[in-house]
């Protein structure tokens, strides 16, 4: 289960008690429980960040012992039976009429009366249950995610497939990711050390010119034209695609990632190819390690060369941060 929908499966839950519990018992399933130990089980951060906002004690059951939680499984196939066997006919058209028709179903089934005891679930809720909870927080979690993340030399750390730069002092350093749906919080040793807007779909990399070192020249042993020169070694095809791709770079640290993929593409292709392709892509204007790689992959870097047409000019990338997103990509 992803791990979002885990947790928001927990809050709709205690809103619906209207309270919270003192104690959450759960199978050791890996959204919720990382490392599964009977004596000390390692939480997923997530899950007890969420159980600290209600005040919750998480306690895993044993690994494969389906009698910690018979009650548990019982009820669930109880509720397959009266709710879902009940609409398994039906056809809905979106999840607000399939919601409407699951609670239909199972106030129902809360409220139908017991075979061999008084009373129903609702009633037996209302008299044992409700008074034992512990009243909600003002508010509902907020979903957060952590994630730890290395620096990597253009001083940035990924989370979900976007950049997101540190103080370029830390470059080489791991740090602790903390993301919201709307922040981006990165920390060295518990300290906050930057924070971000959450980019957008569209969105790939979030730079701050705080973080940026006094000069985008010369740090951590990597320039611009160190990084061609090092392309260069597979030949001078790659060297002029990587001094075009610094080019089209606002910051050349943005560059830097780039060029050591397509580096690394050599390994598996062999240096003359990978050479090829990047005369391939300079005659195209595609200036994104995947453009070379989908070259190689295609086998295209065999293929001759044939100057583009007026109709198929070459794409010029604006010299923009934008024109290097998509080489992060």
């Amino acid at each position: 289960m992803e791990k979002k929908y885990w947790v928001l499966g927990h809050c709709l839950a205690f809103e619906f008690f209207g309270g919270t519990p003192v104690i959450v018992v759960l199978d050791n399933l890996k959204t919720g429980v990382t490392k599964p130990n009977y004596y000390d089980p390692d939480i997923n951060p997530t899950y007890a960040d969420m159980a600290r906002h209600y005040g919750v004690i998480i306690l895993p059951t044993r690994v494969r012992k389906p009698s910690d939680k018979a009650k548990v499984e019982n009820a669930v196939l109880h509720g397959e039976r009266s709710i879902l066997a009940a609409l398994r006919d039906y056809t809905f058209f979106g999840h607000d009429e399939a919601n409407a028709a699951v609670s239909e179903e199972l106030e129902k089934l809360n409220n139908r009366p017991f075979q061999k005891l008084h009373g129903s679930r609702t009633s037996w809720f209302l008299e044992v249950d409700k008074p034992a909870l512990r009243p909600l927080p003002d508010r509902r979690y907020e979903f957060r995610q952590w994630k730890r993340a290395a620096v990597h030399m253009d001083y940035h750390v990924e989370f979900d497939k976007s950049l997101y730069s540190v103080p370029y002092q830390l470059v080489g350093k791991s740090l602790e990711i903390l993301a919201t749906q709307t922040l981006v919080e990165v920390y060295h040793q518990g300290m906050l050390v930057a924070t971000h807007k959450r980019c957008g779909r569209h969105q790939r990399h979030s730079t701050l010119k705080e973080h940026m070192p006094s000069s985008h020249r010369h740090y951590a042993g990597r320039s611009p034209e160190s990084m061609a020169a090092w392309a260069g070694k597979l030949g001078e095809h790659a060297e002029e695609w990587a001094n075009g791709l610094f080019e089209r770079c606002q910051h050349p640290e943005q560059g830097y990632r780039t060029v050591l993929g397509v580096i690394r593409l050599a390994k598996k292709y062999s240096p003359e190819r990978v050479n090829r392709a990047c005369k391939r892509a300079i005659a195209f204007g595609a200036y994104t390690y995947r453009s070379i790689k989908s070259i190689l992959e295609k086998g295209l870097d065999s293929v001759p060369v044939d100057p583009p047409s007026p109709r198929h000019a070459p794409l010029i990338l604006p010299t923009t941060d934008q024109g290097c997103l998509d080489s992060f990509r």
